[in-house]
């Protein structure tokens, strides 16, 4: 069993080949593929996590997608002074799936 741990957007995710990932918005090669960095590295019993050794494996992956998160509400208010206020917010998505480790 192959698996790998990347980071993507200020989070890690676990991946695997075929794994269909939702990451914050990247911008696709010319291709359609990005390269994602890999963190932990588990191929069988073999673990990796040094630094040098991670610099030569890559995580590839394919764009299916691009979507927008649900959105949120963001209220404020403070009581007895009139202040409210309303925000929302509605993140970029990408919808990617893993091609690849080596």
């Amino acid at each position: 069993m192959v698996y790998a741990v990347v980071r993507a957007g200020g989070r890690q995710e676990k991946v695997e080949v075929g794994t269909i990932v939702v990451l914050d918005r990247v911008k696709a090669g010319e291709d359609g593929t990005i390269q994602l960095t890999p963190v932990l590295h588990v191929d069988g019993d073999t673990v990796t996590t040094d630094a040098k050794k991670l610099a030569k494996i890559t995580v590839t992956a394919e764009i299916l997608s691009d979507l927008r998160g649900p959105k949120i509400v963001i209220q404020k208010f403070k009581n007895k002074t009139g202040y409210k206020k309303r925000q929302g917010f509605r993140a970029d998505l990408t919808r990617v799936k893993i091609t690849g480790i080596k």
